[in-house]
C-alpha cells in the first residue's frame, strides 16, 4: 500500500510504498476512501522540513536548549548524530480519515467489516486505528463530509473549553478551516459570532454564514470589537490561527470584557503580558487537540473508557457529536470544500501548499489497495544461515542505535514493523531485503538464526518465548520481561529449546566496564567484596507515556535501571541476593522513577543504583563508583574513567562508548562460531528477577530475598 510522509530533513513530501498494517487487539483496520488535508498542521510541517538547520532551531528554542545541555552531557559527536537521525525520521501526515472496516481486532464488538467509519488515520490506503479514535459513520453523512470529523472535533474541544452560553458575543480570530467550523459550533451554540481573518476569500464565507467579520488590516481589530459590543467588550475569544509573534494574544486580552475567557486553538507566541489580564481577570486556556483521551495510552491504546457520568465528552464521544451535527444537516463543510485530487496526485496540493489560499482539500483513494504486508525490496542470496539477523521493532532506539551498530557486522534479512512505515525506512538505510507488518514472518524465515527484539517491553517476553520455540537464538532488548510469569515463560522455553538468550545490557560491553573489569581482578573479582554506587540522572518523561505504564512498558525501574544492577552483577561477579527500594513520595507505588536500590550480593558486596528523574540535564547522565581495597574507580558517563591507588593506570577517556557495537559484534561473531553465551542466562534471569523484586520492595517497604538460580546446559528437543 501507499502511505503519505514528510523528510524532516530534506524537506521532500513523499509516497512510500510500505506494507499493509496488522490489525491487533484493540484496533481497526480501516481502508481509506477520503481524507482531508489539514492546511494549518501540515503546512508548519511541510515549511519545517524545507527550512534550513538554522530556521529549524530558530522555530524551536527549547531543543536547541536540549541539544546544548546533551553537548556538555555526552559530547558533540553523540550529540549531532542524534541530531540528524531524529531529522531523518520522516513523519506520516495527516489525521483526518473517512474509511470501510476492512477487520476488527479482539476486543472491539460494536464495530463489523463494511462499516463506514472516521478516525484520526493518516494519508495511506490503509490504517490501523485504536477504537477509541474511530466512529461510525451515520448513512447521512457522505465520505466526503465525514473526512472532516476529526479536525471538527478540535473546534469542539476549544468550544467546550469556553463554555460560552446563549446570546454571548464571542470572537474567532482566525477563519481557516478550524476556525469556520468552529464559527459554525457557536452560532449553534445559540452565540453570536465575530470572525477575524486578512483574507477577504474566508471573511465572505462567513458572512454567508451570517458571521459579522472584521478584516485586522483594514483598521484596528480590538477597536472593531469593542465598536460591536458597545463598548463592553468580547464574552470570549477562541484562538485558531497561527502566528509567532505574541500579538494575536495581546489583541485577545484586549478586546475581551472584564473576567472574559480566551482560548487558544492555534499555534501562536505566549509571552503574557500581565497587566492586560490582571486588570480584567481573564481566564486563558490551551486547548488539547480532540478532547479528554487525548495522548492517554490507558484510554486511547488500551481502550479503557472515561465513565460518561464524569467524563461527559471524550474525544471518541466528539467525533460522534460532530458527525450527529453532519448527519441533521446543521453543520455545513460542502462549501469548505475547494479542492478533490486522486491520492497519487498529492504533489498538486503538496508543492504550493505554503502560498495556497484553499481552505479544504480532500484526497480521493483507489478502491482496492493493496494489502500485501510484506514489501520485497531486494534480493539476496546467503551461502549458509549463521548470523543471519531478523528484527522486530522499528522503533527510535532501534533506528538510532541499534541498527548502526548491527550494520556490517551482521547479515539483515527481515525487519518487521506494526504500522509498516518505519520498518520499511529503516529496511531501505540499512539494506534489508524485506520489510513487513507481521512479525511471524520474521520467525518461519528459515534462514534466519538470531533474531532481535526491540518492541514495546510488554511484548518481550512473549516474543522471545516465540522466538524460542521457532528455533532462532534471541537478543531483547531490555527488559527481559516484566512480570515474574512472564520471566518463568521464558526460563522453560529456553531450558526446553537450548536456544540462545540475550538482553541489551551493553554496559558491560563498554570499554570502560571492560577495563574496571580487569583492574578489580578480572574473573576473580567475585571473591573480594566491594562497594558500588551507580547513578543515573534519567531526566523527566511525562507521567502519561507508555513507559510509565505497569502494563505496557513496567516502569522505568524495570525498564533502564536493570542496566545497572546488571553492571554491578558484572563487575563484582556475583549474582544479587537481595533488594530492597526506597522511592520519593510516602505512599506505596505500584512503580517509580526516582528511586534508590541497595543490593545485597551473595559474595559480600553491596550496591546502591541511584535512578532520580529530578535532576538538571546538563548533569553526567551516568556515574559509577567502586570502592574495593583501598582502591576507588570513578566513572563518567562513558567517556572517562578514572583510579586511584592503581598502579600504572590513572585515567581512560574516549569518545562516550556505552557497548552497544561491542556487544552485536559479540554476539554475531559467538552465533557464527559457537560457545559460551556473552552473558550467562542465570544472570540475566538474577538481574531480572531483582528488578521485579525491587518493585515488590517499594510495595511492601521491606529487604526481598533473590532468588539465586543456576542453569544447566540441556539437550535442546527438535524444533517444528
Amino acid at each position: 500500500m501507499k502511505q503519505l510522509i514528510q523528510n524532516l530533513r530534506t524537506g521532500e513530501t513523499l509516497l512510500e510504498e510500505v506494507p499493509a498494517p496488522q490489525v491487533s487487539r484493540g484496533q481497526v483496520l480501516i481502508r481509506t476512501r477520503r481524507s482531508l488535508v489539514s492546511p494549518g498542521t501540515e503546512r508548519m510541517l511541510v515549511e519545517f522540513g524545507r527550512a534550513g538547520l538554522i530556521a529549524k532551531a530558530r522555530q524551536q528554542p527549547e531543543k536547541v536548549r536540549q541539544v546544548l545541555d546533551k553537548i556538555r552531557s555526552d559530547g558533540l559527536i553523540p550529540t549531532l548524530e542524534a541530531v540528524f537521525h531524529k531529522l531523518d525520521q520522516p513523519l506520516p501526515l495527516g489525521y483526518c480519515n473517512a474509511g470501510e472496516v476492512l477487520a476488527v481486532g479482539e476486543g472491539v464488538s460494536d464495530l463489523t467489516v463494511g462499516d463506514r467509519v472516521a478516525s484520526n488515520g493518516p494519508h495511506a490506503e490503509v490504517v490501523c486505528v485504536p477504537r477509541h479514535l474511530v466512529a461510525r459513520i451515520p448513512d447521512e453523512v457522505s465520505d466526503e463530509q465525514a473526512a472532516f470529523t476529526v479536525i471538527g472535533a478540535v473546534g469542539l474541544q476549544g468550544l467546550r473549553l469556553l463554555n460560552p452560553t446563549l446570546g454571548e458575543t464571542v470572537v474567532v480570530m482566525g477563519l481557516g478551516l478550524i476556525g469556520l467550523l468552529t464559527a459554525q459550533l457557536l452560532q449553534l451554540n445559540g452565540c453570536r459570532v465575530i470572525g477575524l481573518d486578512p483574507e477577504e476569500k474566508k471573511l465572505e464565507i462567513a458572512r454567508q454564514k451570517g458571521i459579522y467579520t472584521i478584516n485586522p488590516t483594514a483598521g484596528d481589530p480590538v477597536g472593531a470589537v469593542l465598536g460591536h459590543t458597545g463598548g463592553v467588550g468580547a464574552d470570549g475569544v477562541i484562538v485558531t490561527a497561527s502566528a509567532q509573534g505574541d500579538e494575536l494574544i495581546s489583541q485577545a486580552a484586549r478586546m475581551s470584557r472584564k473576567r472574559g475567557r480566551i482560548v487558544l486553538v492555534g499555534v501562536v507566541g505566549l509571552n503574557l503580558n500581565r497587566t492586560e489580564f490582571y486588570e480584567k481577570e481573564l481566564t486563558f486556556q490551551v486547548s488539547c487537540s480532540y478532547g479528554p483521551g487525548r495522548y492517554d495510552e490507558t484510554y486511547e491504546r488500551l481502550g479503557q473508557d472515561y465513565p460518561l457520568p464524569y467524563v461527559r465528552w471524550t474525544e471518541n464521544r466528539n467525533f460522534e457529536t460532530v458527525l450527529g451535527l453532519l448527519a441533521s444537516g446543521r453543520l455545513e463543510v460542502q462549501p469548505l470544500i475547494s479542492e478533490v485530487v486522486p491520492f497519487e496526485e498529492y504533489r498538486t496540493i503538496y508543492d504550493r501548499i505554503g502560498s495556497s489560499r484553499s481552505i479544504a482539500s480532500l484526497l480521493t483513494y483507489p478502491e482496492q489497495p493493496s494489502l500485501n504486508p510484506r514489501i520485497q525490496l531486494r534480493e539476496i542470496r546467503y551461502k549458509g544461515t549463521a548470523g543471519v539477523v531478523g528484527l522486530i521493532g522499528a522503533g527510535n532506539f532501534t533506528g538510532a542505535v541499534i541498527l548502526p551498530a548491527l550494520q556490517g557486522q551482521a547479515r539483515l534479512k527481515a525487519i518487521a514493523s506494526a504500522g509498516g512505515l518505519n520498518g520499511t525506512l529503516l529496511a531501505k538505510k540499512h539494506g534489508f531485503s524485506v520489510s513487513t507488518t507481521d512479525y511471524r514472518e520474521v520467525l518461519n524465515d528459515p534462514e534466519i538464526d538470531l533474531v532481535v527484539i526491540t518492541t514495546r517491553h510488554h511484548q518481550h517476553a512473549r516474543m522471545t518465548v516465540e522466538a524460542l520455540q521457532a528455533g532462532k537464538h534471541v537478543f531483547v532488548e531490555k527488559p527481559l520481561a516484566i512480570f515474574e510469569e512472564e520471566l518463568e515463560q521464558v526460563i522453560a522455553a529456553q531450558q526446553k529449546t537450548g536456544k540462545t538468550v540475550m538482553v541489551g545490557f551493553n554496559r558491560r560491553f563498554s570499554p570502560h566496564s571492560l577495563k574496571m573489569k580487569s583492574l578489580l581482578g578480572g574473573p576473580d573479582s567475585a571473591g573480594v567484596p566491594m562497594h558500588l554506587v551507580a547513578t543515573m540522572n534519567a531526566g523527566f518523561i511525562p507521567g502519561n507515556l507508555w513507559f510509565h505504564n505497569r502494563y505496557l512498558g513496567g516502569g522505568r525501574i524495570l525498564g533502564e535501571a536493570c542496566h545497572f544492577v546488571d553492571l554491578l552483577v558484572y563487575l563484582t561477579g556475583s549474582p544479587v541476593s537481595a533488594v530492597c527500594m526506597t522511592a520519593l513520595g510516602r505512599q506505596p507505588k505500584e512503580t517509580t522513577d526516582s528511586a534508590s536500590l541497595l543490593l545485597r550480593f551473595e559474595n559480600g558486596s553491596t550496591g546502591v543504583v541511584n535512578y532520580f528523574s529530578n535532576g538538571h540535564k546538563a548533569y553526567s547522565k551516568e556515574r559509577i563508583e567502586v570502592f574495593s581495597q583501598e582502591r576507588t574507580l570513578i566513572l563518567d558517563n562513558f567517556r572517562t574513567l578514572k583510579g586511584y591507588g592503581f598502579k600504572g593506570f590513572s585515567s581512560l577517556r574516549t569518545r562516550q562508548d556505552k557497548g552497544h557495537r561491542t556487544q552485536f559484534q559479540c554476539l554475531v561473531d559467538r552465533i557464527r562460531s559457537g560457545g559460551e553465551p556473552l552473558i550467562p542466562f542465570a544472570e540475566l534471569i538474577n538481574t531480572s528477577r531483582a528488578t521485579l523484586a525491587a518493585l515488590q520492595s517499594l510495595r511492601e517497604n521491606r529487604w526481598v530475598e533473590v532468588p539465586v538460580v543456576v542453569t544447566e546446559p540441556v539437550d535442546p528437543e527438535p524444533t517444528a
